[in-house]
């Protein structure tokens, strides 16, 4: 099959590309594949090969490249990051073709450049259960088996993602190109982004600014809304386009609690799941502040004008959290503040499951209460709270379309890696079938749709490198 990969990032930002080659895979086999996607890309998936999805055979006339950007990691700066074991392999359809786990590249760090099974499963996982339930991410390809054994905490298969995004372009990216000193390439880099994702915009980069701050705004009212915690919210994993990235020790929320952390490596709650509106608000300053050239040539007049565009992020939030919350009630208008705050109080202290309270919420605005009150240690706050919603006439239908049965829930996705990693993807194929679906009850799936065991204990999760 004849694949034709574009290359403008190489070509428009060389400052940033650095040509590499991704390493040989011993054993390359395909483990999973999104036929869908496929299509939507102008490809056969039966005739995908894995020197393609490895990136060892790129199309003629592909220019690979690792790119440059820096980044914000927990709060402190690293000016040189990059893709360590990632490669470009260039933009087909308009959207790039990207690998993780493809080998060392001079970003690497120290680190060997490949990626491990599980993690790339997680990844091709969670980004499909995102993108069923309509959040703007990345999305995952295939995956490939290597052949060869990678190192962590003990030896795992090795595998590569293949991945597609609008683009790569990060925050990260930005904050690259002003450390350069060279306004001449933070021009190009906006001009490029600006191309790519908000063609309306040309040439009006405070615009741009505000675009993206607009796109992050939603696309973190719409993680909350779901429950999903992103685990590691670096400025290099923040997108310009308003998808989500780099899914390494992601989880979606079990027992409502706002300081709920799933990432083994966030020991300071940086970016626990209450903590994700203000980090990304924290991120987006940091982009302003790599964007002050492009402003006013003048630093003390751009300043307030990056501040002004920054202080939208929190009413555009509040207002995109809203519109969900009215969806998520089956409300005809914005529910009143005191019935969202009372119903997250009562959600907390009663440790409820944040997916399965929603879908029996819908139950009970069709009259029958007791799968919700079930869910509570002691329900007489909630049954209050009960009287107040049902006041407004909530609509079940509505509450229906945008409350997810399935999700990738964490013992399910743990459960299913686990016997990937010892040979089995049945599982895993499983898993991706049933939550690709989201919102549509099927019999024979009530696993699926319950909370995690009380013996599954506390959960922690991983970044893979």
């Amino acid at each position: 099959m004849d694949v034709t990969l574009d290359h403008r990032f190489a070509d428009e930002l060389p400052e940033l590309a650095i040509p590499w080659r991704a390493e040989q895979a011993p054993a390359p086999e395909v483990l999973i594949l999104d036929k869908e996607l496929a299509a939507e890309l102008g490809l056969d998936p039966a005739e995908l090969t894995t020197g393609l999805l490895t990136g060892v055979e790129p199309p003629a006339g592909a220019k690979p490249v690792a790119q440059a950007y820096a980044g914000h990691q927990f709060g402190g700066y690293s000016p040189r990051l990059g893709d360590g074991r990632a490669l470009l392999l260039g933009e087909i359809g308009g959207r790039d073709l990207h690998l993780k786990g493809s080998g060392r590249t001079p970003f690497a760090r120290g680190g060997d450049g490949l990626a491990a099974v599980g993690p790339m499963l997680r990844e091709f996982i969670v980004s499909k259960g995102m993108h069923a339930l309509g959040i703007p991410t990345t999305r995952s390809l295939a995956v490939v088996a290597t052949g060869r054994t990678v190192l962590r905490e003990q030896p795992q298969p090795g595998a590569v993602l293949a991945r597609v995004a609008a683009s790569h372009l990060r925050v990260g990216s930005f904050q690259f190109a002003r450390a350069t000193g060279d306004d001449g390439l933070l021009r190009r880099l906006a001009d490029h982004a600006i191309d790519r994702h908000y063609p309306e915009l040309k040439g009006d980069y405070l615009g741009f600014y505000d675009a993206v701050v607009a796109a992050q705004a939603s696309l973190i009212a719409q993680w909350m809304l779901a429950g999903f915690v992103h685990g590691v919210m670096n400025t290099d994993n923040m997108t310009i386009s308003g998808e989500t990235i780099d899914y390494g020790p992601c989880a979606f929320l079990e027992a409502v609690d706002p300081a709920t952390v799933y990432s083994s490596i966030d020991t300071g709650g940086r970016y626990a799941y209450g903590n994700q509106p203000a980090v990304a608000q924290w991120n987006l300053a940091r982009l302003g502040e790599a964007l002050l050239p492009l402003f006013h040539d003048d630093e003390e007049r751009a300043v307030p004008l990056a501040v002004t565009s920054l202080e939208r992020f929190g009413p555009a939030f509040d207002a995109a959290w809203t519109r969900g919350m009215r969806s998520k009630l089956g409300l005809a208008e914005d529910p009143p503040a005191g019935l969202t705050t009372d119903l997250a109080a009562i959600l907390r202290a009663g440790r409820v499951d944040y997916t399965s309270f929603f879908r029996t919420l819908a139950i009970a605005a069709r009259g029958d209460a007791e799968p919700a009150r079930a869910l509570f240690p002691d329900p007489a706050d909630f049954d209050l709270w009960l009287a107040r919603w049902r006041a407004l006439s909530p609509d079940a239908g509505t509450m229906d379309r945008v409350n997810p049965i399935y999700i990738p829930r964490n013992h399910l996705v743990e459960e299913a890696l686990a016997a990937a990693v010892a040979g089995d993807l049945t599982p895993v194929e499983r898993l991706v079938e049933v939550i690709s679906e989201p919102f549509r009850e099927r019999p024979g799936l009530a696993r699926y749709a319950e909370p995690a065991p009380g013996d599954f204990g506390p959960y922690r999760t991983f970044c893979g490198t």
